[in-house]
């Protein structure tokens, strides 16, 4: 295990006093670069040892996206749970783990299998620690209703599974797709979409009662998706219908009050709407696909990455960095830019796999992700890593 006796000099430095801060700092420069080496990659500028899908998929799944919501989950966990704050020597040791991993995994991806391999291994005890850290808290909550707690400790485990299964891959490939699919639809949908039904109808002063059962079916479509998937490729059609038309229903029952006029409200209001419309997307792209063998590179896939987890992400990092910083809980025009952006990148996206013009949009919508982190990053870093007052 990694000793934080090594970092004693680094620990009273101001990014590393609230969990948010490093996690979004690592999670926003690992995004950068992972998008920056995928496409000279994919252009076939650089050669990695391993397959360039193999790399984007590990990279942002659990280089991006799962460090991005240990930063939200690490903060509102605990206040979920009624418990006190993490302590600051067990948030560092995830990071240590995850940082150190990241940069190792990194190279790996250039030297070796056993290097590549080393640095996914040492991100893995650090997913594994988070979901310690967050299981001792329900543990530990004194409350009697943990009913998103616990769901958010399902999707975690259903991580660290999927992100086991991701490491064998190197060895077994065939496992390569299972892994995807469980992360992508028991791990970081199920987690994003428990935080989300819990936080954005509390943001928009519009409570709502939580539909137990629906939720629970589907849960179950869900694994259903899964398992038609590995069954046969583009056979799921039908379930993502199902899931479209029920996420759909859902949203309508929550009456949220869409169009807001507070860009810090309404980004995370457009951030679930994606949700029916990519799987609707998806069910009508394999059904396609199924028939005519046509293909729509992953579009379902990416459409809920983007739309649903990218939408939120900027929505919900956006409001913790401003909120824990001391700074006035208001979007500016600058931040309502961003907002704008995150959509052009979802369109674009969606665009390269509608489009005759395949090569054009790819590169326009890495150019857009690039821009997008990065004018993200040019706007809050300061913040997150030096506590800046915003005007």
């Amino acid at each position: 295990m990694l000793q934080l006796s090594t970092f004693t000099k680094i620990k009273e430095f101001y990014f590393l006093s609230q969990p948010h801060q490093p996690f979004f700092i690592l999670a926003f420069i690992n995004a950068i670069i992972s998008m920056i080496f995928f496409a000279l990659f994919f252009e076939g500028i650089l050669s990695p040892i391993v397959p360039a899908k193999y790399y984007h998929a590990y990279s942002f799944l659990y280089l991006f996206f799962t460090p991005a919501f240990f930063a939200f989950l690490f903060t509102t966990f605990p206040r979920f749970s009624t418990t006190e704050p993490i302590l600051q020597k067990e948030y560092l040791r995830v990071f240590i783990y995850y940082s150190v991993g990241s940069i190792i995994t990194l190279l790996g991806t250039f030297i070796s299998i056993p290097l590549l391999s080393t640095g996914m291994l040492l991100s893995f005890i650090g997913h594994i620690l988070a979901l310690k850290i967050l299981l001792h808290i329900y543990k530990i909550s004194p409350q009697k209703e943990k009913f998103d707690q616990l769901w958010i400790l399902v999707a975690m485990s259903f991580g660290v599974l999927a992100h086991f299964i991701f490491l064998i891959t190197l060895w077994v490939p065939q496992l390569y797709l299972f892994s995807v699919q469980v992360a992508i639809y028991l791990y970081l949908f199920l987690l994003i979409f428990t935080v989300a039904q819990r936080m954005v109808p509390f943001f928009s002063h519009a409570p709502i009662e939580k539909h137990i059962e629906r939720f629970k079916v589907i849960v179950g479509l869900l694994g259903l998706h899964i398992l038609l998937e590995l069954t046969q490729y583009n056979s799921s059609f039908l379930v993502d219908f199902l899931l479209a038309y029920l996420f759909a229903r859902e949203l309508k029952r929550w009456k949220l009050p869409f169009p807001n006029e507070n860009p810090l409200i309404w980004i995370l209001h457009i951030a679930l709407f994606w949700i029916p419309i990519a799987f609707l997307l998806s069910s009508i792209t394999s059904l396609l696909g199924l028939i005519y063998g046509s293909s729509f590179l992953y579009l379902g896939i990416h459409s809920l990455a983007l739309g649903f987890f990218l939408t939120m992400l900027i929505g919900f990092g956006t409001r913790v960095t401003i909120g824990h910083s001391g700074n006035m809980m208001r979007a500016d025009n600058y931040t309502k830019y961003l907002f704008y952006g995150t959509q052009v990148v979802v369109v674009l996206r969606i665009l390269t796999s509608l489009t005759d013009n395949f090569m054009i949009f790819f590169h326009l919508s890495v150019v857009a992700w690039l821009l997008l982190l990065g004018a993200w990053g040019y706007r809050f870093f300061t913040v997150l890593i030096f506590g800046k007052k915003l005007n």
